[in-house]
Order: C-alpha cells, then sequence, then structure tokens
C-alpha cells in the first residue's frame, strides 16, 4: 500500500507541475489497484484533461459521479471536458449542477461563458 501512496503522491504533484502525461504514467499502478477510489479518478481526470485526453477525461470524472454523486468538483471538470468536446448543452448542464451545489466564481464563469457560446450558436 505504501507504494500505491508514493505512486499516488508522485502522480499529483506531477499534475500540479503541470507534466500530465508523467502523472498519468505514475498514477498507472494506483488506477489498476484502486480503480472504485474517488481521488484516483479526480486526479486521473484532471491529468486527462490537461493532456486534452478529453473523452478519457470524460470517462473519469463520470467514474467519480457515479461513486459520488455529490462532487461538485467532478461535475465542473466534467462540464470542461464536455465543452472542450464541443457538447455545449451537456456541459452546460454540468456547470449549472456545480453552480448550484457550490457558489464558487470559478463555476459561474464557466456557466455564463458557456451560456454566452450557446446563445450564439442559436443566433
Amino acid at each position: 500500500m505504501t507504494i500505491l501512496f508514493e505512486s499516488f503522491r508522485r502522480a499529483y504533484m506531477l499534475v500540479a507541475r503541470s507534466r500530465p502525461l508523467d502523472a498519468l504514467q505514475a498514477l498507472l499502478p494506483v488506477l489498476t489497484h484502486l480503480p472504485n477510489n474517488v481521488s484516483v479518478q479526480l486526479l486521473a481526470g484532471r491529468a486527462y484533461l490537461n493532456s486534452a485526453q478529453l473523452a478519457r477525461a470524460e470517462e473519469a470524472f463520470t467514474r467519480v459521479l457515479e461513486l459520488d454523486p455529490a462532487d461538485h468538483y467532478a461535475r465542473f471538470a466534467l462540464g470542461k471536458a464536455l465543452q472542450r468536446q464541443g457538447r455545449l448543452a451537456e456541459a452546460h448542464v454540468q456547470y449549472k449542477l456545480a453552480a448550484a451545489m457550490d457558489g464558487r466564481p470559478e463555476y459561474q464563469e464557466a456557466l455564463g461563458e458557456v451560456r454566452a457560446r450557446m446563445a450564439l450558436n442559436e443566433g
């Protein structure tokens, strides 16, 4: 278990240093042994999102929400992954839920941005 903890810690530090691909490499054994751990899936999702692996990010954040539907950050991050894939209506739903769960300014900004983009697409 100590090896898994060290791998997780290393992956966390690599994500913080904007090295998502290296983080995913470090996180691989942890993902294999703890696929239903919310923290592990969140970190994987962040690394996938930061390396533009949007479908994998979507899968990781969706898995977090299956395990913990009240995770507002996972909803926000899922919204980002969906928005970057051009799936604005789906992103809007996730941003709206995240903003309702927690009033963080970045959630409100993302919600406003996706609403504006959707309005431009309609017009």
